[in-house]
């Protein structure tokens, strides 16, 4: 577990206040608190835990204020350990909710299929990636049912500006990570908060967990582009670990390494086929894949996939279903001689 920094006033109305996530190696998330005359607007809110709750709440006092007096939420996307108290500091402050119209329907979608449903379809998913009955028993035993987040008042475009008083905060779609991420671009380039966009030293999840949604790592390949002409010396504010410099060099780097990995996804790929669990037994992985428990085999096969897709789109891989329903993935150059 990661130790918690502290709560930190970074200047000019900005501050820094870690919430933690109890039981995930992430340790925390950094939720940013920026001063309006209407009260703080966040940027992102945390783990929806108790403990978290009480960090959130403690970090704003140290930093003057209170949980009652947010004015607004800005989340960066709709992932838990950043939109889980979301809902809570609304009911406590009255504050606004704002995330990207991407994001915005598909948590509308969970909200509309409920936690039960989304499980059985995670479930229906993994076998479509040629988990074993065991494994699939065994998901469906232990995988967490997540209740989806607070609806928004707000659905942000690109580009969009957001008022906080004398400052702007701008709304930078950067997909990927999931379909509506965004960063937040502060007075013109004063400082950039890039959720979980680029980190100092992890890669986020680009995953493909449902076939039929499009090419995320494409996009991400293609929303690193957009930090090319970031200043050198801008200031990154990200989700998890600490605040760095160097953006676009960062971009560049996170792009090699996914095209690495493509390309070593890429000589996996035969005439035969192979199911994403079988390609992904074959990939190295910081944990290892004998190693892992399903939930992560799970996450690192969606890895997998949005890593074949982008292959796909790429004129390099074919997907089609077998038999019993999972998908086998193969070169292109193999299917075009077989038909």
């Amino acid at each position: 577990m990661r130790t918690l920094p502290p709560v930190e006033d970074l200047g000019e109305g900005v501050w820094s206040v870690p919430v933690p996530i109890p039981g995930n190696p992430l340790g925390f998330t950094l939720i940013y608190a920026l001063h309006t005359p209407r009260g703080p607007v966040l940027v992102d809110a945390g783990w929806n835990h108790e403990d978290s709750w009480q960090a959130l709440a403690s970090g704003l006092e140290i930093a003057g204020t209170r949980v009652s007096d947010v004015h607004g939420v800005v989340l960066t996307h709709f992932h838990p350990d950043h939109s889980g108290l979301a809902g809570r500091v609304r009911e406590t402050s009255g504050a606004w909710i704002a995330m990207h119209r991407a994001d915005a329907d598909l948590v509308r979608g969970f909200a509309r299929i409920g936690a039960d449903e989304q499980h059985d379809r995670q479930l229906r998913r993994t076998a479509g990636a040629g988990a074993s009955a065991a494994e699939l028993e065994r998901l469906a035993r232990t995988a967490p049912r997540f209740e989806p987040p607070a609806l928004p008042d707000h659905d942000l475009s690109d580009g969009e500006p957001i008022g906080i008083g004398s400052s702007t905060l701008r709304a930078v779609w950067t997909p990927g990570h999931t379909p509506g991420h965004i960063c937040l671009d502060l007075d013109d380039g004063a400082r950039l908060f890039t959720g979980d966009h680029v980190l100092p030293g992890i890669t986020p999840h680009i995953a493909l967990y449902d076939h039929g949604d499009g090419d995320p790592l494409g996009a991400y390949l293609s929303s690193l582009d957009r930090l090319a002409d970031t200043p050198a010396d801008t200031g990154i504010l990200p989700s998890h670990e600490h605040r760095f410099t160097g953006a676009a060099r960062r971009a560049a780097d996170i792009a090699s390494h996914h095209e690495a990995k493509l390309a070593e996804l890429a000589g996996l790929l035969d005439g035969d086929g192979a199911s994403l669990w079988e390609l992904s037994a074959q990939l190295p992985w910081k944990r290892g894949w004998d190693a892992m428990e399903v939930t992560s085999r799970r996450m690192a096969a969606a890895e997998t996939a949005a890593h074949a897709r982008t292959l796909e789109r790429r004129g390099q891989a074919v997907c089609s279903a077998d038999g019993e329903g999972v998908l086998r993935w193969r070169t292109a150059g193999a299917d075009a001689l077989r038909r």
